[in-house]
Parts: C-alpha cells; structure tokens; sequence
C-alpha cells in the first residue's frame, strides 16, 4: 500500500467511528476550507493544508516521501529516540526492512497541535446533554492550558532522529482514540451491564486489556463499587487528552452515572468523586492497543501489512462481534 493510501485510510477510519458523526465532520472541513480560501498570502505559508481533509491535528505524515510502498511496519504507542534507533538496527540485519514507523502518541508538529482535537470534547458531551455552551466554556479554559503546557516542549526530537537515519514516520492518535471510544460504546449498549461487576467482566473479556492485567495492569474501579448500578455510561476515551477538572457536575446534571476512561489524574478523580460518580480506569496502554487494532483491522480490508511491534502494542487480529 502506498504511504498516502495509508494515511487517508487511517483518517478515513478515525472519521467513520468519530462519534459526532460524518455531517459534523463535513461542517468541520467546510469551514476549514473556507479559512483557507480567506488567508491572506503571507499566511498560506504556514498553512498546514493536510486540515483541508483530516479534522485530526494529532495524525500526521512526519516524515517521508508518501510515494513508497509500504509492506512492513514498526507499530509502538510510543516511538521516540530510542524506538527509532532500534528501527534503524533492525533494519540493518532483516532481510525484509521495515518500511515506515508509526507511533500511536503524536510527535513533531502533530504534538504541538494536540490541544487543537480537544474540541472534539465539547460535542461529545452535548450529546450526552450537556449544554453545548457549557461545555464549550469550560474546554476552552482547558485547552489554553493544554497549548501553553505544549508550547517549551522540544516537539521534533523523535522526528529529526527518523530524518536523520532516513526512516518515514507517521503518527496516528485521535483516529485510533476514536476507533476505541466507538467500540466501547456500542459494546456497553450491546451488553447492557447492570452493575459495575458486570462492566468490568465485559472490559476484562477484551484481548487487550487481558494482556495489560496479565503485566499487572487491570481495569480498576476507583470510584464506586461492584454492586453500584451503571446506570447511564460515559466512555471518555477520545479528545486529545483530559478534559476540564471542572466537568464532572456536569456529567451528574446530564444523567450520567459511570465513567469508563482511559486515565485521571488525581485532581480530576477528586471531582468525579465530588459528583458521586462511578469512575472504572480501563487503562491507558491497553486502550490505545485496542484502538490500533481496530484501527489497523479497517486498514487491511484492503492490504495486509507485516508488523513490527513494540513500546507497548502488539498487533492482534480478531473478529469483533460489535462493529461501528
């Protein structure tokens, strides 16, 4: 598959499971456009074009010509220095060389745009009867903080090593968040779990995440217990990174009664429990193994790669009785 096949695969399937749907998405491309069209000639320079058709600022070719075919590949979650230099050893001795690196975590300038998909949040959470406004506000506040945390941060470290040795590189976040967000969704309101024991048996059921609590990693409840009823769930696994600490009353007022989540940090669990919210940590690894896979399964519809896996993914191949 070509490299440019690849990449508009990957945003292709990140658009199909994003939970705000398509025509939200065509709106957000439309208007996109319609900057474009507007900016004045000293600033197309700096213009990212690749916005015109992926809404995802955190995916992004990092380096490389998209022209090469690619039959082999590197996969990890994350995949800096160290990563791309075992790349380049590995590729000295294979006799069939790895063809392209691909990390799950942005790098280069597709981390210092991460807080840009944050926005993302704000939708999600009206659909779930949050005022828009509301939720919008208190992003905001958040993503400002997100930018000015990403602004000092050497970005292209990884990615001037992989230039430097001559290796393509991409990246791929919110798709594949998108893409585990999704099929968790559908799963819970397959499944209709009852109480928590029975949301934590249907997470614990799942390749991924049997393989995070094999290396002592498990799903955890760390609010709420077995027997507290699941009521309405949220599962907050998509959108950049954490969202504002200030949300969690909100999510009370909508209705929602359980988070499912990647990761929180303490002061966003403090909130949650402020809320008396039912909080279940799926974990952050496991999540976004399951993502690329699902992610990856949409991709070789069409081309079966050989993968390389490290830095925490393993490339797992299986039929998923709920689909998008």
């Amino acid at each position: 598959m070509k490299f440019e096949k690849l990449y508009k695969k990957a945003v292709e399937t990140g658009i199909q499971n994003d939970l705000r749907g398509k025509e939200e998405i065509k709106k957000i491309l439309k208007e996109e456009k319609e900057k474009y069209k507007k900016l004045k000639e000293e600033e197309v320079e700096y213009y990212d074009k690749d916005r015109l058709f992926n809404p995802y600022s955190d995916t992004r070719v990092l380096n490389g010509d998209l022209n090469i075919n690619v039959k082999k590949v590197i996969v990890g979650i994350d995949m800096e220095i160290g990563e791309i230099l075992l790349t380049y050893i590995l590729n000295k001795d294979l006799d069939k060389k790895i063809d392209l690196i691909i990390a799950h975590h942005p790098e280069g300038f597709a981390l210092a745009k991460l807080y840009d998909v944050m926005k993302l949040q704000a939708d999600l959470l009206a659909n779930y009867g949050i005022t828009i406004s509301v939720a919008e506000q208190l992003l905001e506040k958040r993503i400002s903080e997100i930018e000015r945390r990403l602004m000092p941060i050497n970005h292209n470290r990884a990615v001037d090593a992989a230039r430097v040795l001559g290796i393509p590189m991409m990246c791929i976040h919110t798709p594949s968040d998108n893409c585990v967000t999704n099929y968790l969704k559908k799963t819970f309101e397959k499944k209709n779990p009852y109480k928590l024991r029975d949301l934590m048996k249907i997470i614990k059921n799942i390749p991924e995440y049997k393989k995070l609590a094999k290396l002592q990693v498990p799903p955890k409840i760390v609010n709420g217990s077995e027997d507290n009823k699941c009521g309405k769930i949220f599962v907050d696994m998509t959108g950049g990174t954490e969202g504002s600490k200030e949300i969690f009353e909100k999510y009370a007022t909508g209705g929602i009664s359980t988070l499912v989540c990647m990761h929180l940090s303490e002061d966003h669990l403090k909130n949650a429990k402020k809320a008396n919210l039912n909080v279940v940590i799926a974990g952050h690894i496991a999540s976004d193994i399951l993502g690329l896979n699902l992610l990856f399964d949409e991709v070789e519809k069409e081309e079966k790669f050989e993968f390389v896996s490290i830095s925490g993914f393993e490339r797992i191949r299986k039929n998923r009785t709920v689909t998008q």
